[in-house]
């Protein structure tokens, strides 16, 4: 199962997709989404992990590749620890057990998954109003 989750740079959770099959890569599942547009729109800088690489000049990946220069090495080093908040959002869902096993209709899983996210949450993202309703 494949959940877009949106982060804020402190690590708090702004918003959760609806579900994607397991098999749809992470791209694939933001553009159907609309995340890429609408982040694009509302122009963040986003940071990303390199499932990302090729989703547009507003999102950020590290480099790639084995045998990069030194500089590239320390870009990626500082864009990991810039991540890191927003990967303790991910692994705040990933701790709730019930996400782990689920033993309902996989599609559930974004209900619980918000269901998650509403006592986490204390500010809505404002400029993404439209993909929430389409959740």
């Amino acid at each position: 199962m494949n959940l877009q989750v949106i982060s804020a740079p402190d690590g708090e959770i702004l918003w959760v997709s609806g579900p994607r099959p397991g098999s749809v890569h992470d791209l694939t599942a933001a553009r159907i989404r609309g995340i890429i547009r609408e982040l694009a729109a509302a122009g963040p800088i986003v940071l990303a992990d390199k499932g990302y690489i090729g989703a547009g000049q507003h999102v950020l990946t590290p480099y790639r590749g084995r045998g990069k220069p030194e500089s590239q090495k320390a870009a990626n080093r500082v864009h990991a620890r810039l991540r890191t908040p927003g990967e303790r959002a991910n692994a705040q869902l990933k701790t709730w057990h019930i996400l782990r096993k689920l033993r309902c209709c996989p599609w559930q899983a974004a209900s619980i998954a918000k269901a998650i996210h509403v006592p986490t949450a204390s500010t809505p993202l404002r400029s993404l109003a439209r993909i929430w309703s389409a959740a």
